[in-house]
């Protein structure tokens, strides 16, 4: 006689209720979080700002200054540690027969001091303060520099010869900063820097400020030169961007030229503000926005509304839907 099949064991509630919280935690984690922030909505960029002035016309005659055979480039080799460490500069490049290479130096120099004529010997963190030396000293000045090669201290001297013909251009540079106050700016022309007292690379001209922006309420407006940050010359857009980098700062005082006038006002910092973008239950309600779009859904989609700027859907039953829009004309106003 045969046996009856014993009773299928039922698997315990306990690994049911794992297996669900699996199906439900992987679908919670689909969606992978952003690592950096959206853009702000709200930024304004002036088309007739986004290139530099032509202005190459002016450099060509203003006085050439003084020739060294050097080019110095910055030290650090990241972006991280030039936003996070103190300056020091390299040699870059020495030209054949110059004074530079009579005097000795090398590519790869570490330039620990500079000392021109009877000053005080003195370090330079930025490649514009060595061109601003080379533009402000006179022929024949005498320049001592104290080099690190290869773990070993080194000293040369030099003599500054006139210029014949000016510095290669540099190309410009264009820096966001959308986390404390909503700002873009470029590195100043040459012609700019100069104006202003400042080498080369020197300070940064506003081309694009957030409607909410704090430094468009302290007053600040496009096409302003920013000169100094602290009352310390702005040697570089990077320390620009790394003072504000400075989450334990307020606030900032800045010296800019306008119009061939300077000014001086103290700025605050902001903060990005924060939402709620998201809200999930699996299976039963979510919810998700982002820039200028929002959505959500009910019971796997049985109910479900998508809504952006310009139109909007309802779907019930995933088969029944409806919405509108906006329409391709305006409104008719009263004459």
């Amino acid at each position: 006689m045969k046996q009856p099949a014993p009773p299928r064991r039922r698997a315990p509630l306990w690994r049911a209720t794992l297996a669900l919280h699996a199906v439900l935690a992987g679908a919670c984690s689909l969606t992978k979080l952003p690592e950096e922030p959206p853009a702000l909505s709200d930024m304004q960029e002036p088309l007739d700002l986004r290139h530099e002035p032509e202005d190459e016309a002016a450099r060509a005659a203003m006085p050439a200054g003084t020739f060294s055979g050097l080019t110095m480039a910055d030290a650090r080799d990241t972006i991280a540690a030039r936003l996070g460490e103190p300056g020091s500069l390299t040699i870059a490049a020495v030209v054949e027969n110059s004074p530079a290479d009579q005097a000795g130096l090398r590519v790869g120099d570490l330039v620990l001091e500079v000392q021109v004529g009877r000053e005080q010997p003195r370090e330079l963190r930025r490649p514009s303060e060595w061109r601003q030396l080379e533009l402000a000293s006179e022929p024949g000045a005498k320049v001592v520099l104290l080099v690190d090669r290869a773990g070993r201290e080194a000293r040369a001297e030099l003599t500054l010869v006139p210029r014949a013909h000016p510095a290669v251009r540099q190309p410009g540079e264009t820096y966001r900063e959308e986390n404390r106050v909503g700002v873009v700016f470029r590195t100043a022309t040459e012609v700019e820097a100069r104006s202003a007292g400042l080498g080369p690379g020197g300070g940064v001209v506003l081309i694009g400020m957030s409607a909410k922006s704090p430094w468009r309420a302290a007053g600040l407006q496009y096409r302003d030169l920013i000169v100094a940050v602290d009352d310390l010359p702005l040697l570089h857009p990077q320390d620009l961007l790394a003072t504000l980098l400075d989450s334990t700062r307020e606030r900032v005082r800045l010296t800019f030229d306008r119009d061939g006038a300077r000014h001086q006002v103290t700025a605050q910092l902001s903060a990005r503000a924060h939402e709620m973008s998201e809200v999930s239950i699996p299976l039963l309600f979510s919810y998700e926005a982002g820039r200028g779009k929002s959505e959500w859904s009910l019971l796997m989609g049985l109910l479900g509304y998508e809504s952006t700027k310009a139109a909007w859907r309802f779907t019930l039953l995933w088969l029944i839907g409806f919405g509108g829009g906006d329409a391709d004309t305006l409104l008719e106003t009263d004459s």
